[in-house]
């Protein structure tokens, strides 16, 4: 069986990064007879200057990104009607505020070493677009943790400290040299580059491309 491995650059913070991630494991799914698969996530921050920190976020993004409201509370319907079709909760999606994320990508770290890096940023896009939980605060990140049956007092000593905080900053720093300017990022075998949140039809077809040509 050949192997296949994706680094994903994604931000906890960008809705469309969940919703790729949920059509990559479908593409993975569908190949999964001819491929073994390994997944690692890398920090990418939407708002690394904490900027706007507790904004809500309709009137934040109709500010960044020069739109109305309505505009951006349209695309987001839309966001919510993909996201259900994919099993992912995003019902709080336009009740959450703005937030910074490190503290999290750096506990995402530490979870890898968990051998749970993937559950805990699933568990993290939940809590935020699901439930409109403020995913800066460490009390959430604890309540993520606690319900992956994780060692929360291992986690709470990374909180309190700045363990893997060189590790994130090391990602963001790799990824936005090779020139990687907005997320979902997927990079497959160290040389491929897929941009953004593809259909799983389309992810198959590339992956089953990218898998020939090596």
């Amino acid at each position: 069986m050949d192997k296949m491995h994706i680094d994903i650059v994604s931000d906890i913070a960008c809705p469309w990064c969940a919703i790729g991630y949920a059509r990559l494991k479908l593409a993975m799914e569908q190949l999964s007879a001819n491929y073994e698969f390994t997944v690692q996530w890398h920090a990418f921050e939407l708002n690394p200057d904490n900027s706007g920190d507790g904004e809500p976020i309709l009137p934040a993004l109709a500010r960044k990104y020069g739109r109305s409201e309505e505009e951006l509370r349209a695309t987001q319907d839309q966001m919510m009607a993909i996201a259900k079709g994919l099993g992912l909760n995003f019902e709080k999606i336009q009740e959450r505020l703005v937030c910074n994320t490190f503290d999290a990508h750096r506990l995402v770290k530490w979870a890898g070493e968990q051998e749970c890096q993937t559950e805990l940023k699933q568990a993290l896009f939940e809590a935020y677009f699901g439930r409109a939980e403020n995913v800066a605060d460490h009390d959430v990140l604890l309540g993520c943790v606690e319900a992956l049956g994780l060692e929360v007092e291992k986690a709470r000593e990374v909180l309190n400290s700045d363990q893997y905080a060189v590790a994130v900053r090391k990602d963001e720093a790799t990824y936005q040299k090779a020139g990687v300017s907005a997320v979902p990022a997927f990079i497959v075998n160290g040389k491929y580059l897929i941009s953004g949140a593809q259909e799983p039809d389309t992810l198959v077809q590339a992956l089953q491309e990218m898998a020939e040509s090596d």
